[in-house]
């Protein structure tokens, strides 16, 4: 049988539907505050998606979100790495004025060219979230899954959230199967896939605050964050997909595969409760992702993700780094299959929820903007640049360096040797052609622009190494003290 929620958005969809605001405001007042969910995927590729354009990975829910949603075609991390994508989206800054530019807690490398610019254990104490603000708003907060901004004494229950499950100082998963040993979350057997545990507590979470008041969600996946890892008939499905176990060296993972349809399905699970419980119709839903999909990692020439077609990924500053899918369902207001070109950022998450939550303005300083009017059919944001700042080596090969973006154009800093490339991601999205000669004027503007505002930023900044050899670089080219597998149990001090 058909939802209402299915109904409602397939009824929008033929007429047309374009409320007006008043009208608008009607319909949410209807059913007092919405409730929000931030449901962030870990580690997913911009191109990982049906939506987006995959075609190999089965997200039959997240599709459907999308057909009801706005979808995002510029929506980009405010980090190319989880701990800073995290805090700005949680605190509307910027990870440059945070500090907090890498993620926790970092990894040595000695050989490099660079020192890397310092970069804290944890978030900073007292700055204001999404949850301290909805709580004191009168929301009921919940964390579920990854936090990864700290350990004791900064975790989600510092920082707002009535209930914290499984959020601690975990980057990823030491396995996807039980026993887990996570903050709140213990327990369990070989046999428990932790996407499907971490759904069963999520459900029983909404079903819960469905019956009080308005709440706040934030749904952090681990998923698809490394290892490899998923229920084996799952797999298999997708061995067949890529026919079967002798298929040559460019098939797909069917690993990742897997856990990208598990968190699919957890979706699914979180839009049913929803319905059963009453609040589907006034329920906000924010769908996206930390950072790009993982392209290699460390020394492994075996591909992960697929960032549609974007160049590089995870750890890098190019466009499969940093831009990710954003879905945004808020019924009654955005327009069913409707899709936003506009360019927004992670920090602009914490204005957009208060303004949705109609909860004030964001705390200063804010660096992001609210971009609810782009739901209600807007078509500018009042902004003409956004800013990256990475003084860090990454895992997957990316190196000390700042972006900015102007309109169509995109320029990309390197600390090493302060080389500058200059795209144009309207004629060249995949980032092929440097333009850093051909347009020198643009280049330089954007390059005093990018400096001027790490100034403002008060942006650390890398500095020489005096132990530099490019002998040992090569030689020693894994991070000191680590595995690549382990290397989120390393510690740089």
């Amino acid at each position: 049988m058909q939802s209402r929620r299915e109904f409602c958005g397939q009824l929008a969809a033929m007429a047309g539907l374009a409320m007006a605001p008043g009208t608008l405001r009607a319909a949410e007042g209807s059913s007092g505050r919405p409730n929000i969910v931030v449901f962030l995927i870990d580690d997913m590729g911009w191109g990982d998606l049906g939506c987006y354009g995959d075609t190999f990975h089965e997200t039959p829910h997240i599709d459907q979100l999308a057909r009801e949603s706005m979808k995002f075609t510029n929506a980009y991390a405010g980090a190319p790495v989880c701990s800073p994508s995290r805090a700005a989206i949680l605190t509307g800054q910027a990870p440059a004025r945070l500090h907090l530019t890498q993620w926790i807690p970092g990894v040595l490398y000695p050989y490099k060219q660079l020192l890397e610019a310092p970069t804290p254990l944890h978030l900073q104490a007292g700055i204001p979230t999404i949850a301290s603000v909805l709580k004191s708003a009168g929301y009921r907060t919940a964390a579920i899954g990854k936090w990864h901004l700290g350990g004791e004494g900064y975790l989600p229950e510092n920082f707002g959230f009535d209930v914290n499950i499984a959020g601690d100082n975990h980057g990823h998963p030491p396995s996807y199967f039980g026993p887990f040993h996570f903050h709140n979350l213990t327990g369990y057997t070989a046999k428990d896939y932790l996407t499907d545990v971490l759904t069963e507590k999520m459900d029983a979470f909404v079903r819960d605050a469905a019956k009080k008041g308005p709440f706040f969600l934030y749904m952090a996946e681990y998923s698809v964050h490394l290892p490899l890892e998923a229920k084996l008939a799952m797999i298999e499905k997708y061995r067949r997909k890529n026919g079967g176990p002798n298929a040559d060296g460019d098939a797909r993972d069917p690993v990742y595969a897997a856990m990208i349809e598990s968190t699919d399905i957890a979706l699914g699970s979180l839009r049913t409760v929803l319905e059963r419980a009453g609040v589907a119709d006034n329920t906000i839903i924010l769908l996206t992702s930390d950072n790009g999909g993982v392209g290699f990692q460390g020394r492994k020439l075996h591909r992960i993700a697929d960032n549609g077609g974007l160049r590089a990924g995870k750890g890098f500053l190019y466009e499969g780094g940093i831009r990710e899918p954003l879905l945004v369902h808020w019924p009654g207001v955005t327009k069913p299959g409707s899709v936003c070109d506009v360019p927004i950022i992670g920090t602009d998450f914490m204005s957009t929820v208060l303004a949705m939550a109609e909860a004030g303005p964001a705390p200063q300083p804010a660096d992001g903007l609210d971009f609810s009017a782009l739901l209600r059919g807007g078509s500018t944001l009042h902004r003409d640049t956004l800013y990256w700042h990475y003084p860090h080596y990454s895992d997957q090969g990316g190196k000390p360096s700042g972006a900015i973006r102007e309109g169509e154009w995109k320029l990309i800093e390197f600390f090493e040797d302060n080389h500058v490339e200059l795209y144009n991601l309207t004629l060249d999205p995949g980032e092929q052609y440097d333009l850093a000669s051909s347009f020198g004027e643009k280049a330089v503007a954007l390059r005093a622009k990018l400096h001027a505002w790490r100034a403002r930023m008060n942006a650390a900044m890398p500095t020489p190494n005096p132990r530099f050899n490019p002998q040992l670089e090569v030689a020693h080219a894994g991070p000191v003290g680590c595995s690549w597998e382990s290397a989120a149990n390393c510690r740089e001090d």
